[in-house]
């Protein structure tokens, strides 16, 4: 995840003059408003989202209908990652919890991207390993840290991954990341902003303090961001010289 990034897609940044030319054409903005399904379970994955800003999350449903939010995934990655793996469904859904904009391409045209493009695949599976890490730090934080701690680490994930300013968190979809009641979310969101560390207003967060939301929230935290760098080692704040920056302003 990125801190206060320019509106650009961490992934897209990454790849090749070469690899982003032959993209470009087919990629074409789009507004990801809240509850905007960009796929559904079971069902084949027509496109792939490159997410600028805003949060989406990846959803298992059970016979029963009940569901559980198992990740998230904004600039730092794409939606549509089964595309990458040869697979075109998956018995997971995902939608937008967090609206936001980001860059969409179909899947069949992407697809075929991946098989023209060595380096281009790689990117995408050197990814598919940072998102699968990230998937098994969040099991694990789950057991382990308190739910103010992982309250924390959400909150700084989200705003990574907004605009400068508030951003749009509901009470149902922090309760999902928890896994936890809307009266604890209500509770421990009290609490941080009784601390002075945030406001919640009508949904909407505003970090306050950063570096003691920081200090409150697990290790998990610091984990991703740093197997992200590993990985995806060439970041959109510090980019290659011999590229160009992916803004959304340079497509279609």
């Amino acid at each position: 995840m990125l801190h206060r990034a320019p509106r650009t897609n961490r992934l897209l940044s990454l790849l090749s003059d070469d690899d982003y030319e032959r993209l470009r054409p087919h990629l074409s903005p789009v507004v990801l408003e809240y509850r905007k399904s960009l796929y559904e379970a079971s069902r084949p994955i027509e496109h792939v989202y490159f997410p600028i800003d805003g949060v989406a999350s990846l959803v298992i449903t059970t016979a029963d209908g009940g569901s559980a939010e198992v990740s998230t995934i904004g600039s730092e990655g794409m939606v549509g990652l089964p595309v990458c793996l040869g697979v075109r469904e998956a018995p997971s859904a995902v939608y937008m919890q967090v609206p936001g904009t980001g860059l969409e391409i179909g899947a069949g045209v992407f697809r075929d991207e991946l098989a023209r493009s060595p380096t281009l695949h790689l990117i995408m599976l050197r990814y598919a390993h940072a998102f699968f890490n990230q998937v098994a730090q969040s099991a694990a934080c789950a057991h382990l840290h308190r739910v103010e701690q992982r309250c924390c680490r959400w909150l700084l994930m989200t705003r990574d991954r907004m605009p400068p300013g508030d951003f749009l968190l509901t009470h149902e979809f922090l309760g999902m990341m928890l896994g936890v009641r809307r009266t604890t979310v209500t509770d421990v969101m009290g609490s941080l902003q009784k601390a002075g560390l945030i406001r919640y207003r009508r949904g909407h967060v505003t970090i306050l303090d950063h570096e003691a939301l920081q200090q409150r929230a697990c290790e998990c935290y610091n984990i991703s961001k740093l197997e992200f760098d590993r990985l995806l080692g060439d970041t959109v704040i510090a980019p290659r010289t011999d590229k160009k920056h992916r803004l959304v302003s340079e497509v279609g």
